[in-house]
C-alpha cells in the first residue's frame, strides 16, 4: 500500500509533513509583523470598552491620581468625584454611566 510519507517508495517522503508547519510559520510571522508596524498606530475597538478608566488629563484622572498619592483624603475624593459626575453626565459612585 502506497502512503504518502512512504520512506522506500518513490513518493515525497516524510518531508511532506513539514510543509504545513512552513505555511504555519509564515502566517504567524506576517501577523507578528503587522502587528508591530501596521496595527501599532491604532487601538483595537475593544479596548476602550474594556477599560474605562480615565487616561491622560481629563479632570477624572488628576483626581484619581492626586487620591492615589495621598494629596486629598478619601471625603475630598468622593466630594470632588460627585461635582465632576454632575458635570460630565455620569452618575453614582460606580463610575458607570446611568
Amino acid at each position: 500500500m502506497q502512503t504518502l510519507a512512504n520512506w522506500n517508495g518513490g513518493g515525497p517522503g516524510p518531508w511532506i509533513l513539514f510543509f504545513p508547519l512552513i505555511w504555519a510559520a509564515v502566517v504567524v510571522g506576517v501577523v507578528t509583523v503587522l502587528r508591530r508596524t501596521a496595527w501599532r498606530g491604532r487601538a483595537a475597538p475593544w479596548r476602550a470598552m474594556a477599560d474605562p478608566r480615565p487616561t491622560g488629563d481629563s479632570p477624572l484622572a488628576v483626581l484619581g491620581r492626586r487620591f492615589a498619592s495621598g494629596e486629598i483624603d478619601e471625603d475630598e475624593y468622593w466630594r470632588r468625584l460627585s461635582v465632576l459626575d454632575e458635570q460630565f453626565g455620569r452618575v453614582g459612585k460606580g463610575g458607570g454611566p446611568a
